[in-house]
């Protein structure tokens, strides 16, 4: 799907699909320039399981999806990753 700018330039909108846990280092870059609640904050336990991040067990935070169908494809939080772990495409995203 393409759409155009309101100049009207071309612009293929790049969707987030997932978020690499091993890459991820949870520090919040991407929630902070999405308002639309893609992504949220967890915790990874010691068995490797998510929690929330109030589990007193937590080995490490990471951003996960959230509501994938509200993601736009702006792109912001791709260009703010520090690690690159997000994995994007221009396909329409099926609400989840």
């Amino acid at each position: 799907m393409s759409s155009v700018t309101r100049g009207g330039r071309d612009w293929t909108p790049n969707y987030l699909n997932s978020i690499d846990a091993t890459k991820c280092i949870g520090c919040g870059r991407c929630f902070k320039v999405c308002g639309r609640n893609v992504m949220t904050l967890k915790g990874i336990s010691e068995e490797g399981e998510l929690v929330d991040l109030e589990d007193d067990e937590i080995e490490k935070r990471i951003m996960v999806m959230n509501d994938k169908g509200a993601c736009i494809g702006c792109g912001a939080c791709a260009r703010v990753c520090p690690t690159n772990c997000q994995t994007h495409d221009s396909a329409a995203a099926e609400a989840v």
